[in-house]
């Protein structure tokens, strides 16, 4: 039997305002073949999560998958590949740390079919949050369960205190913990994150290192994100988050812990790679789709695509496929943008870090540096180089850099931030040294929710995935693009009565989503419906 995605109206409804566990989401056809009865070609266009997640839940049931990259790996946002070392070495370079957290169900059943026995990844306990002056804050050893965790969390608190607490505008405190899905979009939606925040009325140094810190993680600046994607992320990593904030990370490059793994598990699925390959254009064809090809390569026959690549490559697609959905979408397709740029820049030093540095810190007060990591902390081929050297891989980040600033500013400004929090670094010398400077992550601005695409597109048998989908649960980063590939693989499974893969999510609804003012209005709407 299919069910709609995320249940009934009524079934939201009547659901207990906070679930202790994770929860299923749909749409599913939870009874069906276990897969397709009849031969089914499948092109799906992009090589990153998204597309590598769909190209695996399709070529599980049985349909005949080609995977496109434009670039020579796969990866996408999260790609590694092969530099050299001055004296030869070779090294996986990424772009830039990544964590996994516990609650990203859907990308770690992923996992899972590349590693049973969760060797690949370490669990990080804690990671400080770090500020002028010596301010520090920790999130390990909270409780995992809302309100346990906030409680313990603000009573620990260096940086807030009691009588903070009580001149904090309370009402927008209580909106974090009643996160309502379409209903903290429609109110929320058109306000900016910093209005929002602003909104608490906190002082500047428990503003800055409690909220600031976390807001600058989506890539996004506070001004130009929506404060209802912000108060989702708030309930997906930590208000409604039955996990936990601790998190894993891989213990080798990307390359090698994941996506060489899932290269050869698609090609022992049947699925066929073809890297270096740009798709340019979707054409009606012979019972389904063809999809055009740069460099004169001839055009491959689908019957279902799945479009998983960045905003910039949809938009260029779309824009050359007149056939390809409705001018509604088409429009929608095309007022998707992309945020500030942001910074990667990882440093071979000749010397270690001080005995007993996290791998992982967040930062807030230093520039424009957002957080700093020890590679030779916790990564297989940086640590060994580090033991064999005695030295240290240390990696500094970015987000959402504002315009007008120039490369040498940066770099100046990360490096005192380095050796402000870390003086042991102040006079290593660098062995080497690789920037990053990217502007590829979507933008989440103000009044944007309404007009993201969803995953279904007007066009039977084309789907969209990617980071920057409209999903109909909470979800962020790379477990939305995780679970936006599943999702267009099972949309287009359905339409074959082939049964779904597993979708999972943390609870729906906040801790108060049920006693927010015109919440019970809402519920009871729903039930009369």
């Amino acid at each position: 039997m299919r069910r709609r995605c995320g249940g009934s109206a009524s079934e939201g409804a009547r659901a207990w305002p906070f679930s202790r566990g994770r929860e299923r989401v749909a749409p599913l056809v939870s009874r069906g073949f276990s897969r397709v009865p009849a031969p089914v070609r499948a092109v799906v266009v992009g090589g990153g999560l998204a597309g590598v997640s769909a190209a695996t839940v399709l070529a599980e049931r049985g349909v005949s998958v080609t995977l496109i990259e434009r670039e020579p790996v796969l990866g996408g946002r999260i790609s590694a590949w092969t530099e050299h070392l001055p004296d030869g070495t070779a090294f996986q370079m990424e772009r830039g740390f990544h964590a996994f957290f516990r609650q990203y169900y859907n990308l770690r059943s992923l996992l899972a079919r590349l590693d049973p026995a969760r060797r690949l990844l370490t669990p990080l306990s804690d990671y400080p949050l770090l500020g002028p002056g010596g301010a520090r804050e920790s999130v390990g050893g909270l409780p995992r369960r809302t309100p346990l965790n906030l409680l313990a969390l603000l009573a620990r608190s260096r940086s807030l205190r009691l009588r903070d607490i009580v001149r904090a505008d309370l009402r927008t405190g209580v909106q974090m913990l009643a996160f309502d899905g379409e209903r903290t979009y429609r109110e929320l939606d058109a306000q900016s994150a910093r209005a929002f925040l602003d909104g608490l009325r906190l002082p500047p140094p428990a503003r800055r290192m409690l909220f600031d810190v976390f807001a600058h993680s989506f890539f996004n600046p506070e001004d130009e994100m929506s404060a209802a994607e912000l108060v989702a992320m708030f309930h997906f990593y930590f208000l409604g988050n039955p996990e936990g904030l601790p998190f894993d990370v891989l213990n080798e490059p990307f390359s090698v812990a994941l996506w060489g793994p899932f290269e050869r598990r698609l090609e022992a699925l049947g699925a066929r790679m073809r890297l270096g390959t740009e798709a340019t254009r979707i054409l009606p064809g012979a019972g389904g789709w063809e999809v055009h090809l740069a460099g004169g390569r001839a055009p491959l026959p689908a019957d279902a695509v799945v479009l998983a690549v960045t905003v910039p490559a949809l938009q260029a697609i779309v824009a050359g496929s007149p056939a390809l959905g409705d001018a509604a979408w088409r429009a929608r397709v095309a007022r998707l943008a992309l945020t500030r740029p942001f910074v990667v820049w990882r440093l071979w030093l000749d010397r270690p870090t001080a005995p007993g540095r996290p791998p992982f810190v967040g930062t807030a007060g230093f520039g424009p540096l957002e957080n700093i990591s020890l590679y030779h902390l916790f990564q297989g081929e940086c640590r060994r180089w580090a033991e064999r050297t005695r030295g240290s891989v240390v990696e500094l980040h970015a987000y959402a850099v504002p315009p007008g600033i120039d490369e040498a500013a940066i770099r100046a400004d990360l490096l005192a931030g380095l050796h402000g929090l870390y003086p042991e670094t102040s006079g290593a010398r660098v062995l080497h040294e690789r920037w990053l400077w990217r502007q590829d992550c979507p933008a989440f601005a103000p009044g944007s929710s309404a007009e993201r695409p969803g995953v279904e597109t007007p066009s039977p048998g084309v789907a969209v995935a990617g980071d920057f989908v409209r999903l109909p649960f909470p979800t962020a980063l790379m477990e939305r693009a995780a679970s936006s590939g599943i999702l267009a693989a099972n949309t287009l499974l359905a339409r074959l009565r082939v049964e779904s893969e597993p979708l999972w999510s943390v609870p729906r609804r906040g801790l108060l989503a049920g006693v927010m003012p015109g919440a019970r209005r809402a519920d009871s709407a729903a039930l009369a419906g």
